[in-house]
C-alpha cells in the first residue's frame, strides 16, 4: 500500500506515467498525466481494434507507446492544448508582474484604477468552480465569464461593463507581449450599447410558465435556483453562499449575511411559500444546516460552488427553449421585481430587493422588516408537485 502511494506521488511530481499496454477482451494503451487545471492525475487511453491480428496489435501498441513517450518527455500534455513555453507560468505571478508595470505609470489615478480592477479579477477567480492557476487558462471562455460576472452578478451598468472589457483587453495585450498567451482572448467580446436601452430583457409571463414546466420535468434542482432568483431577488453571488441553516421555516425567511451581501448589510429576506414547497419536495432539509443550498449540481453540499454555475446552467436551458441571448439568469430578478411591484406595490418590491437609492436612503431604516406580501405572492412561476402516476390513472 505504501509503495503505491509513493509511486503516485512520484508520478505527480514528474507530471506523467509511462504508457502501458493492456491485453484482454479489450486491447488498449493508457497512461496518466497531470491536469494543471484540477491538479490531479488524469488517465488517457488509446484503444486498439481487436479486428487486427495479434502481431498487428502488438506493432500498433509499440508505435503508440514510443510516440507518446517521446512527446511526454518533451513536455507535451494531453490536457493542455498550447505550444507556448510560458503556458504553465502561475497566473498569480503574471498579475504581480503586471502590477509592477502599473506601478511605474505616471498618473496616480490610473495606478489606483488598475489595482482596483486586478482586485476585482481576483475576487472573481475566488468564485470559480474550476481551479484557476496557470497562464494558459486565461482564454476567451474565462474572459467572457468574467465580463458576464461584472455585468450580471455585480449588477454593473453597460458602461462599467465596457470599461472592464477595455481594461481586460489592455491586460491581455500585456499577457501576449510577454508570451504568456498567444492571442488576445478579448478581441471577440463585443462592446455593449450604452444608449440607455438595456440589453437584458425581462421574461414574459408566458415564458416564465414555459420555463417552470420545462424545469419541473427536466431539472428541478435548477428550478429551485430560478425560483429563488425570481421570488427572493437575492443576487447570484449571494445565492451561492446561502446555507440551509440560514433558512427559518417558522418566520418564512432566509438570512443574507453582510459577509457576502453586495451592500455589506445583514438582511432577512421573505421566503415565498412556493419556494418552501419545492424545497420540501427535494428533501432539502434532510441535509445538515452547514450545507450550502446550491453546491455541486445545485444540490445541498459542504463544498462552496461559485456563482458562475447559475449562468452556465441557464445557458443550457435557454438553448433547449430556443430563447435569445438577451434573456439571462438575471432576467428572473427583473421579472420578479416587475411582477411583485404590480401585485403588492413598489415599496414591497423595493424592500424585498434591498434597494436603497441616494434620494431615499434617509427615509428608511437600514434593515427592513419582511413584508407579508412577499410570502404568499404567486407571480408567474407557480411550482406544483407532479401528480403520482397512479393518481393520474384514477382520474
Amino acid at each position: 500500500m505504501c509503495s503505491k502511494i509513493q509511486g503516485s506521488n512520484v508520478s505527480k511530481l514528474v507530471g506523467y506515467t509511462y504508457p502501458k499496454l493492456h491485453k484482454g477482451k479489450e486491447w488498449y494503451v493508457d497512461f496518466y498525466a497531470l491536469d494543471p487545471a484540477t491538479d490531479t492525475m488524469r488517465r488517457k487511453k488509446y484503444s486498439i481494434s481487436t479486428e487486427f491480428r495479434v502481431a498487428e496489435r502488438n506493432r500498433r501498441a509499440t508505435e503508440i507507446i514510443n510516440v507518446v513517450s517521446s512527446k511526454l518527455m518533451k513536455g507535451w500534455n494531453p490536457w493542455v492544448q498550447t505550444d507556448n513555453s510560458r503556458a504553465y507560468v502561475l497566473f498569480e505571478d503574471c498579475l504581480k508582474r503586471y502590477l509592477d508595470y502599473v506601478d511605474r505609470m505616471d498618473r496616480k489615478k490610473t495606478r489606483q484604477s488598475y489595482h482596483s480592477r486586478v482586485n476585482v479579477l481576483k475576487e472573481y477567480i475566488a468564485t470559480r468552480t474550476t481551479p484557476f492557476k496557470y497562464a494558459y487558462q486565461f482564454d476567451e471562455s474565462f474572459c467572457n465569464d468574467f465580463i458576464d460576472w461584472i455585468f450580471l452578478d455585480r449588477e454593473s451598468s453597460p458602461r462599467t461593463r465596457n470599461n472592464y472589457r477595455g481594461w481586460l483587453y489592455g491586460f491581455s495585450e500585456f499577457m501576449v507581449a510577454r508570451k504568456y498567451i498567444a492571442n488576445n482572448p478579448v478581441e471577440k467580446i463585443k462592446v455593449m450599447p450604452e444608449n440607455g436601452e438595456k440589453f437584458r430583457k425581462d421574461l414574459t409571463p408566458e415564458m416564465l410558465k414555459t420555463m417552470t414546466k420545462y424545469l419541473t420535468e427536466h431539472d428541478k434542482s435548477f428550478l429551485l435556483a430560478c425560483l429563488m432568483q425570481y421570488y427572493t431577488l437575492i443576487r447570484p453571488g449571494e445565492l451561492s453562499n446561502l446555507k440551509i441553516g440560514d433558512i427559518s421555516l417558522k418566520n418564512q425567511t432566509i438570512f443574507v449575511s453582510k459577509t457576502f451581501s453586495k451592500n455589506h448589510r445583514d438582511a432577512d429576506v421573505g421566503l415565498n411559500k412556493i419556494i418552501i414547497k419545492l424545497m420540501l419536495d427535494l428533501d432539502i432539509f434532510k441535509s445538515t444546516s452547514d450545507c450550502y443550498i446550491f453546491s455541486h449540481d445545485f444540490k445541498p453540499g459542504k463544498e462552496h460552488v461559485g456563482s458562475d454555475q447559475f449562468n452556465k446552467r441557464w445557458k443550457t436551458m435557454r438553448n433547449a427553449l430556443k430563447w435569445s441571448d438577451c434573456y439571462q439568469f438575471y432576467s428572473l430578478k427583473d421579472s420578479g421585481i416587475r411582477d411583485l411591484a404590480n401585485s403588492e406595490g413598489v415599496v414591497v418590491a423595493r424592500d424585498q430587493a434591498r434597494h436603497r437609492d441616494i434620494s431615499t436612503t434617509n427615509r428608511y431604516i437600514q434593515k427592513h422588516d419582511v413584508q407579508p406580501g412577499t410570502l404568499n405572492f404567486e407571480g408567474n412561476m407557480v411550482y406544483e408537485k407532479p401528480k403520482a402516476k397512479d393518481d393520474a390513472k384514477d382520474k
